[in-house]
């Protein structure tokens, strides 16, 4: 179980602050909505362990994890911007997510090697990054996701830039996900019909605070 307890969390002293509390089981996945600016990547942020709450606690199954560095953090996290190394084949886009001395051969490897052909790229393992296309570097993104095996996955808006039918994919390649790894998932997301293809939980940032519907 992931809890955010009453986490407090300002850029300024003189700002108002960001109060956010959240309780989520495993495998649950939940969206985030809200305006711009409202604190949606801020949440996944303190969550990740970019930002550093004023107050608060966060745990996950009960270890508290509110002051780790990110690196051990139970959090792996995929952005709009996935962050691969485009110079490098899909498969060594995954491996580094497991591996960063990227081994030619040995488990890892194998197990990289089926992660990209679960999602659907058997045929691109050896393709480099830069030649991929959105929706197939969303592919590596998910599959080096999925070899992290972290308890909590973090999507901040991962495919508003792609077509509707690859955004379909996408969504069931995360709630795939989510079954097969007990995974506790928050994506932020500007639409509504992602949410509602999605989510167990729907949550609103509104002024700072969050909401559950």
């Amino acid at each position: 179980m992931l809890k955010v307890d009453h986490i407090v969390f300002s850029y300024e002293p003189q700002a108002s602050p960001y109060r956010f509390s959240l309780t989520l089981s495993r495998g649950e996945i939940a969206t985030v909505h809200g305006r711009s600016g409202s604190g949606k990547s801020t949440l996944l942020d303190l969550i990740a362990g970019f930002q550093r709450p004023v107050s608060g606690e966060m745990t996950w199954c009960d270890q508290v994890f509110t002051h780790l560095p990110p690196k051990q953090r139970p959090v792996t996290s995929v952005f709009q911007r996935n962050n691969l190394f485009e110079h490098r084949t899909a498969l060594d886009n995954v491996l580094v997510g497991i591996n960063p001395s990227l081994p030619k051969r040995g488990a890892d490897v194998d197990n990289a090697i089926q992660a990209l052909a679960d999602v659907g790229l058997a045929n691109q393992t050896y393709q480099r990054a830069s030649t991929l296309s959105g929706g197939q570097q969303q592919r590596v993104a998910i599959a080096r996701v999925s070899l992290r095996k972290k308890g909590i996955v973090l999507l901040d808006e991962p495919f508003s830039a792609l077509d509707p039918q690859t955004r379909t994919e996408m969504l069931a390649l995360v709630k795939a996900l989510a079954r097969k790894q007990n995974s506790t998932i928050i994506m932020v997301t500007h639409d509504q019909r992602d949410a509602d293809a999605i989510a167990d939980v729907q949550l609103e940032i509104v002024n700072g605070e969050l909401f559950r519907h």
